[in-house]
C-alpha cells in the first residue's frame, strides 16, 4: 500500500494549505504539503524531503496527528495518508510546485475544494477535533 505523509503547519492560528497546479492530476484542488515515501524513507523523513522540494523549507517534523486510508476511483489499491505536525518559518516558504498557498483558519478550510483523501481530515480540523499546537504558532 502506498504511503503518503502530509504536513499540518500552523502559524498564528492559521493552517498552511496549497493548491495543486492546474495541469497536475486533480488540478486546482487543495491539499496539505507532502507526498509519497520513497524506498527506505520513514514517513517523517519523506515529509521533510517533500517540504524541501515543494516549499524550499527546512521543517521540524513533529507528532502524528491523524491517519486515514483512501482509494481513488482510478486505482484499485488504497493509499495510507499520515498527517504530522510540522514547524517551519512561514516567511521563507515558496510555493515551488503549487499554483498558490494560503494560510487559513480552520473554519475557512471548508470554503475550498480539497483532494478526496484529505476531506475527512479537513472536516475534523473544521470541527475542532484536531486543535492547534500550544506553542507560539
Amino acid at each position: 500500500m502506498p504511503l503518503v505523509a502530509a504536513a499540518l503547519i500552523w502559524n498564528e492560528g492559521k493552517i498552511l494549505v496549497c493548491q495543486r497546479r492546474k495541469w497536475d492530476t486533480f488540478g486546482l484542488l487543495w491539499e496539505f504539503p507532502g507526498g509519497k515515501l520513497e524506498p527506505g524513507e520513514s514517513p517523517s523523513e519523506a515529509l521533510a524531503r517533500e517540504l524541501r522540494e515543494e516549499l524550499d523549507i527546512e521543517a521540524l517534523i513533529g507528532e502524528e496527528v491523524f491517519r486515514t486510508r483512501h482509494t481513488y476511483q482510478k486505482t484499485s489499491e488504497p493509499l495510507e495518508l499520515i498527517f504530522f505536525r510540522a514547524d517551519a518559518d512561514p516567511r521563507s516558504m515558496k510555493p515551488l510546485t503549487f499554483e498558490q498557498m494560503r494560510w487559513l483558519s480552520p473554519a475557512e478550510l471548508s470554503s475550498l475544494e480539497f483532494l478526496p483523501a484529505d476531506r475527512e481530515f479537513v472536516r475534523r480540523l473544521v470541527q475542532g477535533e484536531i486543535p492547534p499546537p500550544l506553542s507560539r504558532r
